[in-house]
């Protein structure tokens, strides 16, 4: 059974970490808190820039599908597409059996699953890998690196990709992002930021040519080494995909609320 203050804690997070990336990318983005949904969207080519959630608690299905279809309604206002996560575990037991049907009959479809996590793990030893070393992002060369890496790992466009990231000041100085280099080549990447007084996982991936060589782990540990040593947390948070929801648990993490990530049909 998902813990509701987890799941509920897991749904905070991204709201106040997608907040700052997105107000990040555009100064004047559509960041709201509206009655049981948070808006938090750039208008990116980069899609994960574009988000809602719903934030209501113990939702039953009369509220879950009024909240689907506000949703859909401010999607379909946007220019660029995005996703609507929905936490399952906010939701009654009903609405969340209910809930891909309620999202269809308000003109949405489901796209993928994914799993929130979080743990108390913090500090971790000082990662290795003997094909990798790592490298901070710095500059734009590298955070262009960084972008490529997520397009190529989640089937996006490059210049999607980079219209998330490239020319950010806040992933240049207040993230702790890191490449994992085989020699010159960028092949995985992780970052660390800190959201009320945690480590919150962002945009972890690997060149799809170099998976399951444990480089992901690896680049993940090195962001949650370096972001516990310079700010003393004790605690991460993430949002897991299918791919990643194997590995995290043997860093520390502990699966809590199921995930499910929809766009506009």
């Amino acid at each position: 059974m998902t813990d509701l203050a987890d799941s509920i804690e897991s749904m905070e997070q991204l709201a106040t970490v997608w907040r700052a990336m997105v107000l990040d990318r555009d100064a004047d983005a559509d960041v709201r808190d509206l009655p049981g949904i948070a808006v938090r969207w750039a208008d990116s080519r980069f899609a994960f820039w574009n988000c809602l959630t719903l934030t209501d608690v113990g939702a039953d299905p009369v509220l879950a599908e009024r909240r689907l279809t506000q949703a859909a309604d401010i999607m379909r206002a946007k220019r660029q597409p995005g996703f609507l996560w929905v936490f399952e575990g906010l939701l009654d037991g009903e609405a969340r059996a209910g809930l891909t049907a309620a999202a269809e009959r308000a003109g949405l479809a489901y796209a993928f699953p994914g799993t929130g996590m979080a743990g108390d793990m913090l500090p971790l030893p000082e990662p290795a890998h003997p094909d990798l070393t790592f490298v901070r992002v710095r500059t734009d060369e590298q955070l262009r690196a960084y972008a490529d890496l997520n397009s190529r790992a989640y089937g996006f466009p490059l210049e999607h990709g980079r219209d998330g990231l490239v020319g950010s000041t806040l992933w240049k100085n207040d993230v702790h992002a890191y490449l994992g280099m085989r020699g010159d080549e960028p092949v995985t990447c992780a970052a660390t930021v800190e959201a009320e007084g945690r480590l919150f996982v962002a945009l972890v991936a690997t060149d799809p040519r170099w998976e399951r060589r444990g480089y992901g782990e690896a680049v993940t540990r090195k962001a949650l080494h370096e972001g516990a040593r310079a700010t003393g947390l004790t605690r991460a948070t993430l949002h897991a995909t299918v791919a990643g929801a194997p590995v995290y648990p043997r860093i520390g993490f502990r699966p809590n609320s199921p995930l499910r990530f929809f766009t506009l049909r």
